[in-house]
């Protein structure tokens, strides 16, 4: 597929799930939260807004914990990937702040009820949300253990009705191997889902990733700096699609 063609495609592209690690909210730091980055971040999916682009955000927590590595130290799977959920609401509750605090409504919809701390996720309300100009962010998976972040984020961007999923990433794109450990790995401009499946590199996890081949859902990563490009000409990154 040409990558010019496949590029103006996304570029149209109007409602979005943005999916972010919990580690990109930590930025150059060992644990938590960088309110610094956090700060920026929001002034960036801020300018997505006054783009007129619609956004979705799911957000991982292995910047407080990752349920896979509690599991291989002897925690049960299922209660350390639901602490895994817990972090995600801590990370959503603190760029839904970040956000807000630049004048820009947001609703953050949990896969887990806790009324107290969000709103319970309802494919419908959150709907009506990205209709009346709100940002969602939502949190805690999918609500079940065994299934990865990235896997909740192209699960909403189905039910939501998402263009595409973004991938902000602490590199600029999609590599034939890690960029850190190989100086001479090579950047594709473009890749279609099912050769990312064929050569496992990694966009998202697997499960994501077959689950949006089978349902053609683009995927377009790229450097979490170089977010607020989206749309425009100087947009920056891989176009992973269908």
């Amino acid at each position: 597929m040409d990558h010019q063609s496949t590029l103006s495609t996304f570029r149209s592209y109007r409602r979005i799930l943005l999916k972010l690690s919990g580690e990109a909210l930590q930025w150059d730091g060992d644990y938590g939260i960088d309110v610094v980055f956090l700060q920026k971040l929001a002034e960036k999916i801020i300018a997505l807004r006054k783009r007129d682009m619609q956004i979705v955000i799911v957000i991982g927590g292995g910047n407080i914990f990752r349920g896979v590595s509690g599991a291989a130290k002897g925690l049960d799977r299922s209660s350390a990937d639901t602490m895994g959920m817990l972090a995600t609401v801590m990370n959503g509750i603190a760029l839904g702040d970040a956000i807000e605090k630049l004048g820009q409504p947001v609703r953050i919809a949990s896969a887990i009820e806790m009324p107290k701390v969000a709103e319970q996720f309802i494919r419908r309300r959150a709907l009506k949300h990205l209709s009346l100009g709100r940002i969602v962010i939502a949190v805690a998976g999918t609500g079940n253990p065994y299934f990865t972040t990235d896997s909740a984020a192209v699960l909403r961007a189905l039910e939501l009705h998402c263009d595409c999923v973004v991938k902000g990433t602490k590199v600029d794109g999609v590599y034939d191997q890690d960029p850190a450990k190989h100086p001479d790995a090579v950047r594709y401009e473009s890749i279609s889902l099912a050769d990312t499946l064929a050569q496992n590199l990694r966009v998202m996890d697997q499960s994501a990733i077959a689950l949006a081949k089978d349902e053609k859902l683009p995927i377009f990563v790229s450097n979490i700096d170089d977010i607020d490009r989206l749309g425009t000409e100087d947009m920056i990154g891989t176009c992973v699609y269908p």
